[in-house]
């Protein structure tokens, strides 16, 4: 091969790199082209590679080198050799390699990193000669052995990935390996192989977003359960958590993930993300979904899991509370439309699922705000963003929340009135229990209508309690239910009340009519003794009704309005004369 010799001397005097290459890559072909007697008559350049070759041998068995030997010889028939360029084949050199070792009959190794490439280069030589060529024994490596496995076939996945894809797109090589590996997934589930059961989720992260994607969509389209979906997105995106990705590919992998109506992913998962996403500065479309997506699983969630989206990447200090309070609002706007529904559809069971999850959610805000209340940094309106994001009612006590309030205006003893009145209006004096309103009375750090407030509310509570509405209904008055019943029971007894007065006056009235007959009939002995008795009477009406009153409003006790009369007493002389008491009129209802 005296032209191919030359050839190769004259590259190997050139000292560039580029040449290198072609020298390696010559050297390469001069071992396996059998017709060593016969000068090369074509060269092919693929990627700064070249492959001194036969165009005897690469013709008939190419349609594209065909052609473009056509075309030249052409242009130029008196040239010995021809020169072909093939920057855009796919594979590249390793490609077009062993397609030319196929044509010269050569030995050549067909795996699943290279099968797509191999098939791709096939379609792009136009290698289809009436046994099928290349593209033949392609496929029936991935009939047998590609696909046949859950590793190969993500190997083959990944090969399709970078500038292949495109023509692997072309030719459905990423499709079908996408749909073997969705497939070899549902056989594992059903029969596991392996040891731990959910091996196969791993061997998902080795994929690039695109093509786990693709496996995804394979498995919904093949009613993989929702379990099979939140392992293969949790076993993915730990990639991502492990690592400091950043904002761009965190936004990649959450577009892939699959939606929270076929598979909501674990509460934990969906906050260590969304803490990433956050902390990488991912857009504001990627973070607003992962809030919706923690929003929907809320209630799954712990104080921990919530805390790892308030802090920092260090864990020191709650810089990320609007991303929470964002987060619980939209919780309580799906709840409060999801009531609304419940209500609508007269189920009680619903309802009171619902109402048991936003109490849950509750008091798992209650105690992120007494984390959060310790920092000094924290200004009120954050504070009260978070606890505050949760409706007052939406809780059965708030002692939780009273502790994350007391905590922090201990941690910000500066605060004037105002402010520690804002900081209060999270709660509701009146839902606490005794214990906590007995603390909240003698709180110094509280401000003066809280003190007030739960005052007020124990002397109620005192009062009522001569009414038999006390001492057993305060643990029953932490429930709805059991506020309603109390209600109930004080709107009873005020009515027993009024109608017991109504007939102490009636029968006052009728008693004293009775009692001037009387003394108009008898001496004047007779006289006192009627009049005291009728003195007796309205003591015991006015007494009755001053205490009633003095109930309703324990703060005007010893107002005129509930002055009690039952301290006047007669008064005796030498002649026995009664001293009546003043006339007071009175409005009952």
């Amino acid at each position: 091969m005296p032209r191919l010799s030359a050839l190769l001397s004259m590259q190997a005097s050139s000292g560039s790199k580029p040449v290198v290459a072609v020298s390696a890559s010559m050297e390469r072909t001069s071992q396996w082209v059998s017709s060593q007697d016969v000068p090369t008559d074509l060269v092919v350049r693929v990627a700064g590679a070249a492959f001194p070759l036969h165009k005897a041998v690469m013709v008939p068995k190419c349609g594209y080198i065909r052609k473009a030997v056509a075309d030249a010889t052409r242009a130029n028939p008196a040239a010995p050799v021809i020169e072909i360029q093939l920057d855009g084949l796919p594979g590249g050199a390793d490609a077009f390699e062993k397609a030319a070792r196929y044509c010269y009959g050569a030995n050549f190794e067909i795996s699943a990193r290279n099968a797509a490439a191999l098939l791709c280069a096939a379609a792009f030589l136009d290698m289809q000669p009436a046994d099928g060529g290349l593209a033949r024994r392609v496929e029936e490596f991935l009939a047998q052995s590609g696909l046949r496995s859950l590793p190969s076939a993500v190997a083959v996945l990944r090969s399709c990935e970078g500038p292949l894809l495109t023509a692997a797109e072309e030719l459905g090589v990423a499709r079908r390996a996408a749909d073997a590996a969705a497939l070899r997934i549902c056989n594992e589930v059903l029969f596991p192989t392996r040891s731990p059961p959910e091996w196969w989720a791993s061997e998902l992260a080795a994929l690039s977003p695109a093509s786990f994607h693709r496996v995804v969509t394979a498995l919904r389209c093949r009613r993989a359960g929702p379990e099979v979906l939140v392992a293969a997105a949790t076993a993915y995106a730990e990639l991502v958590l492990g690592a400091d990705a950043d904002g761009a590919f965190l936004e990649t992998v959450v577009a892939v993930l699959p939606s929270a109506d076929d598979a909501p992913l674990p509460a934990e998962f969906l906050c260590r993300l969304l803490h990433a996403a956050v902390t990488a500065g991912a857009s504001t479309k990627t973070c607003r979904d992962l809030e919706q997506r923690v929003a929907a699983v809320l209630d799954q969630a712990t104080a921990g899991d919530l805390l790892t989206v308030a802090f920092d990447s260090a864990g020191e200090h709650a810089t990320n509370t609007d991303t929470l309070r964002r987060v619980i609002s939209s919780f309580v706007e799906r709840e409060s439309g999801a009531g609304r529904n419940r209500r609508a559809s007269l189920s009680g069971a619903a309802v009171a699922l619902g109402a048991g999850a936003l109490q849950k959610v509750a008091k798992t805000v209650d105690e992120v705000a007494a984390e959060i209340a310790t920092e000094e940094s924290l200004p009120i309106s954050k504070f009260v963003g978070v606890a505050g994001a949760v409706p007052k009612e939406a809780r059965a006590t708030h002692d939780c929340l009273y502790r994350a309030v007391d905590i922090y205006l201990k941690a910000h003893p500066s605060l004037d009135e105002i402010e520690r009145e804002k900081v209060c209006s999270v709660m509701d004096t009146l839902k606490l229990s005794y214990t906590a309103r007995l603390h909240a009375s003698q709180n110094k750090r509280l401000p003066l209508q809280a003190v007030l407030s739960a005052l007020y509310y124990d002397q109620l509570k005192l009062r009522s309690a001569g009414a038999g509405i006390g001492h057993d209904d305060d643990e029953e008055a932490r429930s709805e239910a059991g506020s309603a019943r109390m209600q109930a029971k004080a709107d009873a007894a005020l009515a027993r009340e009024n109608e017991a007065l109504r007939s102490e006056l009636a029968m006052m009235r009728a008693h004293m009519s009775s009692g001037s007959g009387v003394q108009r009939s008898k001496g004047s002995g007779s006289r006192s003794a009627a009049t005291a008795l009728a003195a007796g009477k309205k003591v015991s009406f006015f007494g009755s009704m001053s205490r009633t009153l003095s109930r309703l409003n324990p703060f005007r006790a010893g107002g005129g309005w509930s002055k009690d009369t039952s301290s006047i007493h007669e008064r005796t002389g030498g002649s026995m004369h009664a001293v009546k008491p003043k006339r007071r009129r009175f409005s009952i209802s």
